[in-house]
């Protein structure tokens, strides 16, 4: 019997896609971590291409969900497995949720450290580690675009290796995200759910309004949106362009005519399924994709 499944298998029906392996981003336990279960302990799920050669460069997934939970399959692992198409390696990110009680500035250190781990990984994944970018979609855009713009180049006194490497993304890939805290066209939820009792604070609000944060060293951005997103407005992406030419951040921008929020790759709407073969000319016109 298992002699004719591995036929099946091998010559009438593909086989399926291995499982990924999951990494904590901290072995020892999260820092302030409430508890020790999926919801306080987050993770990096390692997507490594299979059936094409893996060429080295590497993205960190930040699925949406407004900070209140994570839309896994659609923006998670079904980008993940597109880049592994064409040999990019992917890092699915379960970050903590402020609908868990994971207020600002608990994800970003979340991303930040996911960074650093794929980093530190690097040669055990077969993965450069100057060509790791980080994408993020709605929630997970505005998660994406502040590790973009509040990044360090780690702590060189630190014990831990893992917190001396840089958490600076290379390229960032933004998709329909809440690109900014500013009443006007952010998407309110997330940021109730990120900043919690904070949710009023200027300061904070300026902070983390992603599209006045930009500066020189924001790493090169592909964005996409559409003009009828009702959840999260396309000014946002469309400021967020706008600060990456003003600071002279390489940057593409991609606006569709029609689509609802939430599209993940959009691969059942005809008009807007082109995006992911966008990006993958992107990727590689920026020579992101070069075996080095």
């Amino acid at each position: 019997m298992k002699s004719l499944l591995l036929l099946l298998c091998l010559f009438t029906l593909p086989c399926p896609a291995a499982e990924p392996q999951r990494f904590p981003l901290w072995p020892d336990g999260a820092p302030e971590a409430k508890g020790t279960t999926e919801d306080h302990q987050p993770t990096l799920d390692f997507y490594k291409p299979d059936g094409v050669p893996a060429n080295g460069c590497a993205v960190v997934i930040c699925p949406g969900g407004g900070y209140g939970g994570l839309a896994k399959d659609h923006e998670g692992i079904q980008p993940a497995r597109f880049f592994n198409s064409f040999g990019v390696t992917a890092y699915v990110l379960h970050y903590r949720l402020g609908g868990k009680g994971y207020q600002h500035p608990i994800p970003l250190q979340d991303a930040q450290r996911a960074l650093r781990l794929a980093r530190s990984r690097a040669a055990a994944d077969g993965v450069d580690p100057t060509r790791i970018g980080i994408m993020g979609f709605s929630a997970g855009g505005h998660l994406a675009a502040s590790t973009g713009t509040h990044h360090d180049a780690g702590n060189a006194a630190a014990t831990n290796p893992i917190d001396r490497l840089s958490s600076r993304p290379d390229f960032m890939i933004l998709c329909y995200g809440v690109l900014s805290f500013d009443p006007a066209i952010t998407h309110q939820g997330s940021v109730n759910n990120l900043l919690g009792d904070r949710r009023n604070d200027p300061a904070l609000l300026d902070f983390l309004s992603n599209e006045k944060q930009v500066h020189a060293t924001t790493p090169p951005t592909f964005l996409f949106h559409t003009t009828t997103d009702q959840a999260v407005p396309v000014a946002n992406s469309l400021r967020f362009y706008e600060a990456c030419q003003k600071n002279k951040v390489p940057v593409a921008l991609h606006v569709f005519q029609e689509g609802k929020h939430g599209l993940g790759l959009a691969q059942n709407d005809s008009n807007l399924k082109i995006w992911p073969t966008l990006l993958q000319q992107w990727i590689e016109q920026n020579g992101w994709l070069k075996v080095r």
